[in-house]
């Protein structure tokens, strides 16, 4: 078996893996904020999205660190250096504890100012809200601090247990849900205060499975100063960056709040929910196949390189197109039958935010690409200029008198606008084929874009909403989305590689079963 045979192979089941784990947490999930929007109400439920939010935006900090982290743990695994992993491994622990001390200091002090002098909190509620303050720092304090150890188990390719780590902490939260809808003392407190819990929990699983299992992830004190010097400036170019993705989100976030108030961040977080679950299906391809690309570039294999960016565009957007067809057309129906009471606007902003996040989506194997050269310094520059825009365009759009929606439009014109940006940048620094991959990537998942709502939405706009629309429209768009899919979305070669497989895996399961 060739390389490139081997790791299709392990992308393969590694993506397999991924998804049996997405599946049971996407449903654990969908569940348990249904449970905790009934238990805590849309009022509480809005508070501790947006109070969250204050401590996220301090992500752009840590997001950072993370990213460098992992790049540089799949680099050394990719060039055989085994001396050079522990110690990258030891320097990203410190780096972290340093970070979770540094964050710590900026929460408690711009965190709760800006929560109490400009926040919009019901009245009665400050207290509380200080809490949830109180406990989401110390959550992602304990969640910064795990990072080296999940991204030892990923650049491994460990991708079981990082199923296994990951079907144990949506269960937890479950429970957690359980115990606040039967909790006599104030949800709200109790709420933040187990998932703090929670927190600590997995952050032991993950230190005792990767010092049992990786001699890299034993720590030792090290003070590698250029090995320092170097993650920082990956870090710092990248924090950059992950400004104008914070400002987006949770800026647009705080944004909503001052102006619509929390019912509007508790459609905004049903939303998010919604567009998380689905996200998780491309997020786990993108999770096999990002070791992949950082490998390929590490080891110079341009060849597999390019391929890999060119599938991995392709499929994870036809992926996420696969459930935004259904949700889209449904989304009412969809979000009556998961919750007891919609939060008003929430239809909206989940048929929005899909599109939005199909955008980012789409440039997340080219940026995977650009990050693994570790040239970032330029891209960064220009990219975040452009990508800032969202939050000053949103404050405008809602000073002239704009719905809360209006942000999410913001967003997917800037964001599918910043994936030319990217190609152009990795035209200059890997020398990517730019026209053959707007032919072939760009151009025809466009065809299947438009293509893909024709039917379904005529059975749509042909019957009454019910329970029975509902199914025959995911029935539908599932089969006339993967029609167009193979028609329009794939090459020659691609779907006589698909069709031999599915005739492989007949015989092997169907026709033996008989």
């Amino acid at each position: 078996m060739d390389k490139t045979s081997a790791n299709n192979k392990r992308i393969a089941k590694n993506t397999l893996l991924l998804y049996i784990r997405m599946i049971v947490i996407m449903l654990v999930t969908l569940y348990t904020s249904r449970v905790v929007l009934d238990a805590l109400g849309e009022s509480d439920y809005g508070i501790y999205s947006v109070v969250g939010g204050v401590v996220a935006m301090f992500s752009v900090l840590s997001g950072s660190l993370s990213s460098a982290i992992s790049r540089f743990i799949t680099y050394a695994l990719g060039t055989g250096d085994r001396t050079r992993l522990g110690r990258i491994f030891s320097t990203s622990v410190n780096v972290q504890l340093l970070m979770a001390l540094t964050i710590f200091v900026l929460c408690e002090i711009a965190g709760v100012w800006f929560l109490n002098e400009k926040m919009n909190i019901p009245e009665g509620r400050m207290d509380a809200a200080n809490f949830v303050l109180q406990c989401s720092i110390a959550t992602f304090m304990v969640n910064l601090v795990s990072v080296p150890y999940s991204a030892m188990i990923i650049a491994h390719e460990r991708m079981r247990v990082f199923a296994y780590i990951g079907i144990l902490e949506a269960l937890l939260k479950l429970s957690v849900a359980w115990l606040i809808y039967s909790s006599a003392y104030d949800k709200l407190f109790v709420y933040a205060a187990l998932i703090l819990g929670v927190s600590v929990l997995l952050r032991v699983v993950y230190g005792l499975y990767c010092s049992r299992h990786f001699e890299a992830a034993r720590y030792r004190f090290v003070l590698d100063k250029p090995l320092l010097k170097e993650m920082a400036g990956f870090a710092g170019w990248n924090m950059f960056g992950n400004m104008a993705y914070m400002l987006g989100t949770q800026g647009v976030n705080m944004l909503m709040n001052v102006f619509f108030g929390v019912t509007a961040n508790a459609a905004r977080a049903i939303a998010v929910q919604v567009d998380t679950a689905v996200t998780r299906f491309v997020d786990n391809f993108m999770l096999a196949l990002n070791p992949q690309i950082t490998k390929s570039y590490a080891s110079g294999d341009r060849a597999s390189l390019f391929k890999l960016v060119f599938r991995g565009t392709k499929y994870s957007f036809f992926i996420m197109y696969l459930f935004i067809v259904p949700l889209v057309l449904e989304a009412d129906t969809v979000l009556g039958i998961w919750l007891k009471e919609v939060p008003a606007d929430a239809v909206v902003f989940t048929r929005l935010v899909l599109f939005s996040t199909l955008m980012t989506l789409l440039g997340n194997a080219m940026l995977t690409a650009i990050l693994a050269t570790g040239r970032i310094r330029g891209y960064q520059m220009a990219a975040t200029s452009f990508a800032c825009l969202v939050f000053p365009l949103t404050w405008l759009a809602y000073r002239w008198g704009c719905p809360a929606y209006a942000t999410y439009v913001i967003y997917i014109l800037v964001y599918f606008s910043l994936n030319f940006v990217r190609l152009l940048f990795l035209k200059r620094l890997t020398d990517f084929p730019v026209r053959r991959f707007l032919r072939a990537v760009f151009g025809r998942v466009g065809l299947c874009a438009v293509s893909a709502f024709l039917v379904p939405s005529l059975c749509v706009l042909g019957l009454r909403p019910s329970f029975f629309r509902l199914l025959l429209v995911c029935v539908v768009s599932l089969a006339w989305s993967l029609l167009c899919i193979y028609c329009l979305g794939l090459e020659k070669r691609e779907r006589t590689f698909f069709v031999s497989k599915a005739k492989a895996l007949w015989g092997r399961y169907v026709m033996r079963s008989r």
